[in-house]
């Protein structure tokens, strides 16, 4: 594994709704020996005085645990000031909901859409502490999109000593194409079928044993975020893992459901997301 120069971001806007997300950091990166840098994002200058007792209060626990740090305070809009800190290096972003008014997420979305949408590297997307990770899942899609996610999940499980079970929901055949009425006729034993989806899944499994990890695997049927939310709650899990619709090639995430961001909305588990080809970390 090459964690040269990799690091963990971790940020506030002085909203007491990031304290989840910056704990859940300092314990993940004891988790990874991984050093952490603390950014503070002051959206409104009423709000400088809460970022600087966040900042104090989390450096006082990066020291007691040993974890090299840096800090760094930024003036403007927390979702493009964490894109322009993970375009200039090799970070794991963990952030959580920043505790804005409702009428803003109303006109603007919430933040989370728009951190998926423009920061590359992976993301943990933390509403609720959970300093543990000893049940993961990692929804596979069956397609090659997923890949990344799996490979980072992976790594996690080889650091925490986590079971790993991955996920793949069969839709209802909406059209008529070929390999969806195929997979669909096969959605009972897919694993073991000659489809795209079957050989990706085979795979999977594959390798996470050849690597000694505690591997299994679900197949659900019906909507994809019902299925993966009620799946995530049934289970228990510690960690989502699941691919970025934006690793979709030209225009096609325009029209494909984010996935993600509906699942990251839902859950109040970490979530972990993960464009394909920018896992930062690979077997």
């Amino acid at each position: 594994m090459n964690t040269e120069e990799l690091a963990l971001l971790l940020c506030t806007n002085g909203s007491s709704v990031t304290q989840p997300a910056l704990e859940y950091g300092v314990w993940l990166a004891g988790l990874l020996h991984l050093p952490v840098k603390l950014l503070g994002v002051v959206e409104s200058p009423e709000h400088t005085q809460q970022i600087n007792a966040w900042l104090d209060t989390i450096v006082g626990k990066l020291r007691e645990a040993g974890i090299d740090f840096g800090v760094s305070v930024e003036t403007g809009v927390a979702e493009e000031v964490i894109a322009a800190q993970t375009a200039a290096g090799r970070y794991f972003t963990v952030v959580g909901p920043f505790g804005r008014p409702a009428w803003q997420r109303v006109i603007k979305g919430r933040s989370i859409r728009r951190i998926l949408e423009n920061v590359v590297t992976p993301i943990f997307y933390v509403r609720a502490s959970r300093m543990k990770m000893e049940r993961i899942l990692v929804c596979t899609g069956g397609l090659d999109l997923a890949a990344g996610v799996e490979h980072l999940c992976y790594y996690l499980a080889r650091q925490s000593g986590a079971c790993v079970t991955l996920l793949h929901v069969v839709e209802p055949v909406t059209l008529q194409y070929p390999l969806a009425q195929q997979v669909y006729a096969h959605r009972k034993d897919l694993i073991d079928s000659d489809t795209p989806q079957g050989r990706n899944l085979r795979n999977a499994v594959e390798e996470g044993r050849n690597a000694g990890l505690d591997i299994d695997y679900k197949i659900r049927q019906g909507n994809v975020v019902r299925e993966i939310v009620e799946e995530a709650r049934a289970g228990d899990y510690d960690l989502v893992g699941l691919g970025s619709h934006y690793s979709a090639h030209s225009l096609r995430h325009l029209y494909l459901p984010n996935v993600s961001a509906e699942v990251a909305e839902a859950l109040v588990c970490p979530i972990l997301v993960v464009r394909q080809g920018h896992e930062l970390i690979r077997s």
